[in-house]
Parts: C-alpha cells; sequence; structure tokens
C-alpha cells in the first residue's frame, strides 16, 4: 500500500457489488495485526481518505509500541 510504509499490506474484496479493504502489517514480532478495516463507498477512484489514513498511521505506530513491550517481555 502506498504512502503507510513498507510492511503496511491492504487486501481488496468484491462481495455482491461493494469493495472491501483490510489493511494490515505482518512485520512485527510474531504478532499479526490489524490495523483498519473499512467498506470502499466510492464508485469512482481507488483513493482512500486522508482521514482513513491518518488512523491508520496512527494505529500502526500504538501496534509497533505493542510488539517492542511483547518483545522485551518475552526477551
Amino acid at each position: 500500500m502506498r504512502g503507510i510504509e513498507p510492511g503496511v499490506f491492504e487486501i481488496v474484496d468484491d462481495y455482491d457489488t461493494d469493495t472491501y479493504r483490510a489493511v494490515y502489517t505482518v512485520k512485527l514480532g510474531a504478532s499479526l495485526y490489524m490495523l483498519h478495516a473499512l467498506m470502499k463507498k466510492s464508485k469512482r477512484g481507488i483513493a482512500i481518505p486522508q482521514r482513513e489514513i491518518d488512523l491508520i498511521k496512527a494505529r500502526l505506530k500504538r501496534a509497533k509500541t505493542m510488539a517492542q513491550a511483547e518483545a522485551h517481555n518475552h526477551g
């Protein structure tokens, strides 16, 4: 996914004429963090609204903090 950072991926799937997206990252220790999920409402364009990107970035920052704490507790 462009614009977030390396290691953050976007899954897109269509179901019953709607488009669903789930954003996640896999490179945080042994854990998989689901950062955000949304149903794409726009029938035109592929851009995710900036407020959604800001939310993903905030959750990514929190997930990194959690992963560091987990690594410290198990290290």
